[in-house]
């Protein structure tokens, strides 16, 4: 229990920059620029952190059954696009354009619910990485805070597309951030709990590599990839993985390797 109160400080941020998130895309302060630069570092970092970090540790953790943390990984993967891309075909970062879509197929309400779930597992991912490694948690951390604002941005332009109000847009953002801090939150009350004689951590860890993995490479990358982006943007995500080099040969020297 000693590293809960700096876990859900992690929460509070993350969800903090979800609710500015949609703040700013509510008041129209943030520049589309900007936010592809943003989203495209987070792309890096992120990917960097799945198959650096998270993935090492998730097979560190099943020592003879590579098998098992890839299944779980498969499955964060499946489900995130299971509740973005099934339920919620519209739906993906950046800026709502499907307008026209969104008012027809009530699809503003049922991307927030996917928002919901994604954001959760957020959460997860950075209670679980801290409880396993504070180096792990730490980039994890920084690794979900990246996409923190983009996510924000997305929700609440999601509520704008379908015509609702800016307060609505601000709502829906909150809810987002609390779904984040909802995760954490679970994560810690349940942390003590054995499955089959294992800690949870070493299901949920892989499980939330795969859900991490999916943001990264099926929703950050396509919006990078666009054309308005341009080979700065490409190179940003390049940018992402030597940040978290960097952020990483910063926590050693500060004796955080564990």
């Amino acid at each position: 229990m000693g590293n809960s109160p700096l876990i859900i400080l992690y929460g509070l941020t993350a969800a903090a920059a979800n609710v500015l998130g949609g703040l700013l895309v509510s008041s129209r302060r943030l520049g589309q620029t900007a936010l592809r630069y943003l989203i495209a570092l987070g792309a890096g970092f992120m990917l960097a952190a799945v198959f650096l970090k998270i993935i090492p540790e998730s097979v560190e953790l099943w020592r003879g059954e590579a098998l098992t943390p890839m299944l779980w990984l498969l499955g964060g993967y499946l489900l995130i696009q299971f509740f973005e891309h099934t339920i919620a075909p519209h739906f993906h970062f950046g800026e709502e354009t499907h307008e026209e879509a969104m008012l027809a197929q009530h699809a503003a309400l049922v991307g927030v619910g996917a928002l919901l779930i994604h954001a959760f597992f957020d959460g997860v991912s950075i209670a679980v990485a801290s409880l396993v490694n504070t180096q792990l948690g730490v980039l994890i951390f920084i690794a979900i805070l990246l996409h923190k604002l983009p996510e924000g941005f997305t929700v609440a332009s999601m509520m704008l597309a379908a015509k609702r109000s800016s307060r609505s847009a601000l709502l829906a953002a909150f809810a987002i951030g609390l779904a984040t801090l909802a995760g954490v939150t679970l994560v810690l009350l349940f942390q003590n709990v054995a499955v089959y004689s294992r800690p949870l951590s070493y299901y949920v860890l892989p499980l939330s590599a795969g859900v991490t993995l999916y943001v990264a490479a099926s929703d950050l990358i396509p919006e990078v990839n666009k054309r308005e982006g341009g080979i700065v943007t490409s190179f940003i995500v390049f940018a992402g993985v030597a940040l978290l080099y960097l952020t990483e040969l910063l926590l050693e020297a500060l004796h955080l390797g564990h």
